[in-house]
C-alpha cells in the first residue's frame, strides 16, 4: 500500500492530468464518506427505534440498498491512485528498474481489461433498471440512479488506470527510478511515517 506522499509530481502533462483527476477523486471519496456517515446514523436510529420504541426506520433495507453502492464505489479510483487496493508485492517488491515497471504494466493491463468488462456489465444493468422502471419493494425508490453510480465510478477508475499505464510506460522508456503519477511500493515503516505526517498536517490545519 502507498500514500499520497509517495506519488511524485512535476510539471509534465501527465502529472497535471494526475492532479486534476485526483482532485475529482478526492471529492467523490468525500461523498462516499458522507454516505458511510448517513448509513451509520440510519442504522443507529433503526436499532434505537426498534429497541426503545418498537418503531424501526421505515424502509431501512431499501435505504441501505441505495447507500451501500455509494459507500463501496465512490472511493474506487481514489484508492487506486494511492495504491491502496490489496495486491501481492512479494514479487514486485523485489524487482527494480524496467523489470518492475514491466510487471506494473502487465498488472495495470489486466485490471484495465477487467474494469472494461465490468463497466459493460454495470452499464447494461443500470440501463435495464431504467427501462423497466425498477424500484425498491417498500419505499418505491427508483434503483437506476444508484446503479448508475457503479459504471460512472468504473469510468473514473479506467481513466486512472490509463494515466498509470502512461506513467509506467514512460518510466520504461526513460529508465527513471521514481516516475510521476504512479504509487510507489512502501514498506511498513514508510507507511506509518506518511500516515503520521498526514495526521499532523491535518491537526495543524484545524488549529489555525
Amino acid at each position: 500500500m502507498s500514500s499520497a506522499h509517495n506519488v511524485r509530481e512535476d510539471g509534465t502533462w501527465l502529472s497535471r492530468a494526475d492532479r486534476a483527476l485526483f482532485y475529482i477523486e478526492t471529492k467523490l471519496t468525500l461523498l462516499g464518506g458522507m454516505a458511510i456517515m448517513a448509513a451509520m446514523l440510519i442504522s443507529v436510529a433503526n436499532i434505537l427505534g426498534r429497541k426503545l420504541f418498537n418503531i424501526p426506520v421505515p424502509g431501512y433495507v431499501a435505504l441501505m440498498q441505495q447507500i451501500v453502492p455509494v459507500m463501496a464505489f465512490m472511493g474506487l479510483s481514489y484508492c487506486q491512485r494511492l495504491g491502496g487496493h490489496i495486491r501481492m508485492d512479494l514479487v514486485a517488491g523485489k524487482l527494480k528498474g524496467r523489470r518492475l515497471w514491466l510487471a506494473e504494466v502487465i498488472g495495470i493491463l489486466v485490471m484495465l481489461i477487467l474494469s472494461l468488462a465490468l463497466l459493460y456489465g454495470a452499464t447494461d444493468h443500470a440501463m435495464r433498471a431504467y427501462r423497466l422502471g425498477d424500484t425498491t419493494d417498500d419505499l418505491g425508490l427508483h434503483t437506476w440512479p444508484v446503479k448508475t453510480v457503479v459504471p460512472v465510478m468504473f469510468c473514473f477508475l479506467i481513466a486512472r488506470l490509463v494515466l498509470q499505464l502512461w506513467g509506467y510506460l514512460r518510466a520504461m522508456r526513460t529508465g527513471e527510478d521514481f516516475p510521476v503519477a504512479v504509487p510507489m511500493i512502501e514498506d511498513a515503516a514508510t507507511q506509518a511515517l506518511n500516515e503520521a505526517r498526514t495526521v499532523s498536517s491535518r491537526d495543524e490545519e484545524m488549529t489555525r
